[in-house]
């Protein structure tokens, strides 16, 4: 295996294949579409391996992103993000050579495209559902129809129906919450798509978040699904009872640089440029920013909560120990950090390294 010497964003690839295969399954067994989310892992390597499971079409979060996956063999793409109307020629460049769908929640993005666009283009209108990030709200008619009328107007727009990502669901406090606010989500979009089923016979319902893809199984009126973290998971996951620690893929190792015995803390090389600053409470009140795990005797442990990430700067991370563990932690030393958002943690990697010692590049890397 490569020598880790520095903070390195490891991938257990038996565990990330184990978890595209169970959502793949679930999609099949709902019968909906899976259209999965690769602004996590962002790697042309990784995106192939969805294709062991009957992936053909892809969701990304960026037209930059499109662009990428389009040049590694990817001709179906939903770029999950409002159309930038001053990216009209790319959106454009890309529509002439693959099935492309885009966002629309305005006018002004609904005129451009139906002024501009020659090939021809899937478009979702997109709905907050809860979220108050970005979208429409579901009650919304009389802009809904205005949009519609625009894109009308342009015989190579077929509009494909309405989107949505229930964010709500990632602030939820129990697995019940998630439920209520999944269900809460799929009303408000299944009405639309009753409303608007005569004159679009073929309309669509295509939504994203990944916690009620994992463990809700109500999908009625949903066509779609294009959960992203899943492939990895995380401690956000894992803290809402999404997943488990066993189906948490990424970590980031980090070196062992200093000791602090007088106040039990371990510094490490390894800050918020590569962990982010993302957080959750922990059982002491204060907010964390990575579990640990270290190899004792040959074996990986994860340490209780009461060892954890407690600061961050640029390049530093300073663990908050236990008494009891501190005598495990070594100047030199590898630990591993498990993140609390996985998506923003590969994202400031630009690259992995799988258990199985495989460097694998990502977007930009």
């Amino acid at each position: 295996m490569t020598e880790i010497i520095r903070p390195t964003l490891v991938i257990d690839k038996e565990v990330c294949l184990r978890n595209i295969e169970k959502m793949a399954q679930k999609a099949k067994d709902f019968n909906l579409r899976f259209r999965p989310h690769f602004k996590t892992h962002q790697s042309a390597v990784i995106g192939d391996w969805f294709r062991m499971y009957g992936v053909e079409a892809i969701t990304v979060s960026s037209i930059q992103m499109a662009e990428y996956f389009t040049q590694n063999g990817w001709d179906d793409i939903t770029v999950a993000f409002s159309v930038n109307i001053l990216e009209i020629n790319n959106i454009k460049r890309l529509a002439a050579n693959i099935n492309l769908n885009v966002l629309v929640e305005n006018k002004e993005a609904a005129t451009v495209l139906s002024n501009q666009i020659s090939q021809p283009l899937g478009v979702y209108i997109k709905i907050d559902t809860g979220t108050n990030r970005t979208g429409i709200d579901a009650s919304k008619i009389r802009l809904i129809d205005t949009i519609l009328d625009i894109l009308s107007t342009n015989k190579k727009i077929t509009f494909k129906g309405f989107l949505s990502h229930n964010g709500e669901t990632y602030s939820a406090r129990s697995t019940n919450e998630i439920f209520s606010r999944h269900f809460d989500a799929l009303l408000k979009l299944k009405s639309l798509k009753q409303r608007y089923k005569t004159q679009f016979p073929n309309v669509e319902v295509s939504i994203g978040d990944t916690p009620s893809c994992s463990i809700c199984n109500n999908f009625d009126g949903v066509d779609e699904i294009r959960p992203g973290n899943f492939v990895f998971y995380d401690l956000m996951q894992q803290n809402l009872d999404v997943c488990g620690f066993d189906d948490i893929a990424a970590r980031m190792t980090c070196p062992v640089v200093a000791k602090h015995p007088s106040r039990n803390e371990v510094v490490i090389y390894g800050g918020a440029i590569h962990l982010s600053k993302d957080s959750l409470p922990n059982i002491d009140g204060k907010h964390f920013f990575g579990r640990i795990a270290i190899n004792i005797n040959g074996e990986k442990k994860l340490l209780n909560k009461r060892n954890y990430v407690t600061r961050l700067s640029q390049e530093h991370g300073v663990l908050k120990v236990s008494q009891k563990n501190f005598g495990l932690f070594n100047i030199g030393d590898l630990v591993e950090i498990i993140p609390i958002h996985s998506c923003l943690t590969a994202n400031l990697a630009r690259k992995y390294l799988t258990t199985d010692g495989e460097e694998i590049a990502m977007i930009n890397s």
